[in-house]
């Protein structure tokens, strides 16, 4: 197949490209290297089937109008704002991303009759209640403009499912961590936590540490990803993907850090989005898709330290 990837230099991305390349598709990637990396690409430039890095940006119509003549069979749509603390300082670019860029491709893949996958989080969700963990059909709560502008990209997205017949999907991950994950920033705990474990210094926890989060290595994610685009069966559905276990930042830290000595608690920089207990029920996925997660958080975060240690001159 013809495959997109939009966003695809970033972290999850660049493990989608993977996926999609030992599948032996052709695949082209979009990114404005905001947040990705033309580095995480490297190894796949010289790759038969990868057949283009376009450095562009997902509101530029002309770009995009360009890129859709190679008649793609799926648009994987990772391109996105993704910070939260971001989005609360600057809105705008939050939404002008994932919103109005999401609608921009949306409108390539209606006239070529492409599919889109549409990467969504988990937070946009409610916290957990109890220990079966979170459904597709568990309330969402904006609880940043960032959570606000993935429900409304999710919205437009599954509107032209049932509008148009237009084959979409849209996937929950939970908190994806692994191997060329960044060190600083958003969503990177564990690859922070590893680095400055590593180096010897302090862990820092925002707030109490009791926060939950349900952690789901990069390679089960692509897995996951990948075939939501592959199969029929999920086209207009949300689909989530985890772990299925959860474990609270305080937890994680020790974990880690292997001495209590080297945590130390620091005042929330958002206490209003926190989001104090996710954990994901990934039934649906195993369903539709027979989609389960295959590294134990132990195994991944081992991968992800050594991976770290090795590549110190990347992050």
């Amino acid at each position: 197949m013809n495959i997109l990837v939009t966003g695809g230099a970033g972290f999850i991305g660049r493990w989608v490209v993977r996926k999609l390349l030992h599948d032996s598709h052709n695949v082209w990637v979009l990114d404005d290297l905001s947040n990705g990396r033309e580095e995480n690409l490297k190894e796949f430039i010289n790759h038969p089937n990868f057949k283009a890095f376009i450095k562009g940006d997902i509101k530029d119509n002309q770009i995009l109008e360009h890129l859709f003549n190679n008649k793609f069979n799926i648009c994987y749509h990772l391109g996105a704002s993704i910070n939260v603390q971001d989005s609360i300082d600057d809105p705008k670019t939050t939404f002008d991303n994932d919103v109005i860029g999401t609608f921009n491709v949306l409108e390539q893949c209606k006239k070529n009759n492409t599919k889109m996958v549409f990467m969504s989080t988990c937070m946009v969700y409610d916290r957990a209640n109890d220990e079966t963990g979170i459904t597709e059909l568990h309330p969402t709560k904006p609880a940043s403009p960032y959570a606000g502008s993935k429900i409304a990209g999710e919205n437009m997205v599954l509107s032209y499912w049932y509008a148009y017949k237009l084959p979409t999907v849209v996937v929950r991950p939970f908190n994806t961590y692994g191997p060329f994950q960044k060190t600083g920033g958003e969503g990177g705990v564990i690859a922070i936590f590893l680095k400055k474990a590593l180096k010897g210094e302090e862990l820092l926890i925002y707030g109490t540490g009791d926060q939950t989060r349900d952690f789901l290595y990069v390679e089960d994610c692509a897995e996951f990803v990948v075939q939501a685009g592959y199969s029929d069966k999920v086209n207009g559905e949300i689909i989530n993907a985890g772990l299925g276990r959860d474990i609270s930042i305080n937890d994680l830290a020790l974990l880690i850090a292997e001495d209590e000595k080297k945590i130390e608690h620091v005042p929330h920089i958002h206490p209003q989005s926190e989001i104090m207990k996710l954990l994901c029920n990934y039934n649906k996925a195993n369903r539709l898709l027979g989609w389960k997660p295959n590294h134990s958080l132990e195994s991944g975060i081992a991968k992800t330290k050594s991976w770290i240690k090795e590549n110190a001159h990347l992050i």
